[in-house]
């Protein structure tokens, strides 16, 4: 999820004060409904689940006094692809009925079929869109997936034509010099805004237990003469676009995509890793398809649902310590991260509606 949202950290400690550590307040908890997805991307290895797992509504149930103690304000339904859970309609209405606002992040291929009960149930969308039509369905390795889309999107604005639906673009080769085309479909398609995150190219998370093979590097991170394509994409974007960027339709200001590139000349050694400004095992967490619970989705599990509540994983011995230990700006894990969240102190005491900054 690309979401950058500031809060000032504890400093990491040996043992340090892990009460300084304990959550009080988590306004952002991100759910992955189901573990499996419809779509083949070239980046992401979810495709290759076999065994499928969900969250069910009575696992839910059993959680929701935690998400009123912990003041949830913001749930997102992210992937594998949530609309493959059968049961999706009935979680979102549990968590909407806390006064919880819920967000779903989705492939889109299901969107057309599914519009009503979307437009009734979930609040807001975010749909993947990595180019303009032959790109993103190169990307996607699905054929007509820029068009399901787009048939996806108008269902809804018939059912509720107000509805937030905003795109994300996952950056790598194959799109590399489409960054200003995907705008334009972006707008083509009647979406209220785009934002850009470089692609993961070294985490275990996205169903790569091993990391990531060297073959599958060459699918989807940059030669050094590709980078400077992507640079000059960006800088096109930047220039051509800056009224799309100061009027947020392109979510990031330039600094931020700039730092794309330098993501892709960090992997080859160019420049330094540079961690984000981060809080999100401070402020969230990342429940999994199997119940289990990270601090985000790149650093291990802390616990599962299945056999403990939210609360007491957030705030269990391991969690404390995880947290109590970490330095984001040093952490290699951090450093290398595509996704990070940010929430500001003051936003974490505000009633209940998610956070004002996404």
């Amino acid at each position: 999820m690309s979401v950058l949202i500031p809060i000032s950290v504890p400093h990491p400690s040996e043992d340090g004060d892990r009460d300084a550590h304990r959550i009080r307040t988590m306004p952002v908890v991100v759910i992955s409904p189901h573990n499996q997805c419809n779509c083949h991307c070239v980046m992401c290895d979810i495709w290759r689940i076999r065994e499928p797992q969900e969250i069910t509504p009575a696992l839910l149930e059993r959680q929701l006094a935690v998400l009123r103690e912990l003041d949830v304000r913001w749930v997102v339904f992210t992937g594998g692809e949530p609309q493959m859970n059968g049961q999706l309609s009935s979680l979102a209405q549990m968590i909407r009925a806390e006064g919880i606002r819920v967000t779903m992040l989705t492939a889109g291929l299901l969107l057309e079929s599914h519009a009503e009960s979307v437009a009734t149930n979930i609040d807001d969308v975010i749909v993947s869109l990595d180019g303009p039509p032959a790109v993103h369905d190169e990307i996607r390795r699905v054929p007509h997936a820029f068009e399901r889309i787009a048939a996806g999107v108008a269902a809804l604005r018939k059912f509720r034509p107000d509805m937030m639906v905003r795109a994300r673009c996952t950056v790598q080769k194959a799109n590399r010099q489409s960054l200003c085309e995907v705008v334009k479909a972006a707008k083509e398609i009647g979406l209220n805004s785009i934002s850009f995150l470089a692609a993961d190219l070294t985490s275990d998370a996205f169903n790569r237990p091993q990391g990531w093979l060297p073959e599958r590097h060459d699918r989807v991170a940059l030669s050094a003469e590709e980078i400077d394509v992507l640079e000059a994409e960006v800088e096109r974007l930047i220039g051509e676009h800056r009224l799309d960027i100061e009027s947020g339709f392109v979510v990031e200001p330039a600094g931020k995509l700039r730092r794309i590139v330098l993501h892709f000349r960090a992997h080859l050694g160019q420049t330094q890793h540079v961690a984000p400004t981060c809080n999100a095992p401070w402020i969230s967490s990342v429940i999994e398809a199997s119940g289990e619970v990270r601090p985000c989705f790149f650093h291990p599990s802390l616990g599962n649902i299945h056999h403990q509540t939210l609360q007491q994983i957030v705030n269990g011995p391991e969690a404390l310590r995880f947290r109590a230990n970490l330095d984001v700006a040093t952490n290699p894990v951090c450093r290398r991260c595509v996704c990070s969240l940010h929430i500001p102190r003051h936003e974490l005491h505000l009633s209940r509606g998610a956070p004002s900054g996404t």
